[in-house]
């Protein structure tokens, strides 16, 4: 039985991740760090509502066993790239550089297709920042998920990601072969996949591209 520590709870993949933490019997324990108040109240969880940049001021309430990290935004939700870097990138960080200090054994983490330090686009430039950082991260194990484009219920509108989405549905017929890790996934399948992967016994830094945590998302359980 084990404590799960969560960043992003609120978001589209991590509030289904919640979910299933807190109806996993694997887990005893699941603690949340957040901006604000869920609203969530279940007896297996602890909330911590925090300033994410003030870390001396919650540090010692990252103990557990695996840290889930589902945190993320937009350029444009951030209103800059500064903005969205710290997001995206300095709170991960931080977050792996406490956990590690403190003992956790695992670091899961949502990137994104496509993620490359050497890209020239910010946002997969970003994502590939904080993967060359994991690299060299001494964790037990580190999953680094690489999801295509998401497929769910957002709190907040993306227009152009759901036009997108809407496009590579009607034409997911096509993504055959080496083109599958590019078809849309479900925010739910992500969220199982994330689950699986920290129960099995691999160990050290593994990346899983879409297609992949799409068959271990599909294998882990009921879709609903």
């Amino acid at each position: 039985m084990k404590t799960a520590l969560t960043i992003g709870s609120t978001g589209l993949i991590g509030s289904q991740l919640l979910q299933l933490l807190l109806e996993s019997d694997d887990y005893k324990r699941v603690i949340t760090f957040v901006k604000r108040d869920s609203g969530i109240k279940h007896p297996k969880l602890t909330q911590h509502i925090i300033d994410f940049d003030k870390p001396e001021t919650y540090k010692q309430w990252i103990l557990g066993d695996d840290l889930f990290c589902t945190i993320g935004t937009t350029i444009k939700n951030a209103g800059s790239k500064d903005a969205f870097k710290k997001v995206d990138y300095e709170y991960p960080r931080q977050f792996a550089e406490l956990a590690l200090e403190n003992k956790v054994k695992q670091f899961l983490i949502v990137s994104s297709l496509g993620a490359d330090s050497s890209s020239n686009n910010f946002y997969l430039k970003t994502k590939g920042e904080l993967e060359d950082f994991l690299k060299n991260s001494v964790f037990e194990k580190i999953a680094v998920l690489k999801p295509s484009l998401l497929l769910g219920n957002r709190q907040e509108i993306r227009l152009g990601e759901k036009i997108g989405a809407f496009f590579m549905q009607l034409f997911s017929f096509l993504f055959i072969d080496g083109l599958k890790k590019y078809k849309p996934i479900q925010s739910k399948t992500v969220a199982k996949a994330l689950m699986a992967i920290a129960q099995n016994n691999d160990k050290g830094f593994r990346i899983y591209e879409s297609d992949n945590i799409q068959q271990i998302g599909n294998n882990s359980g009921p879709e609903n």
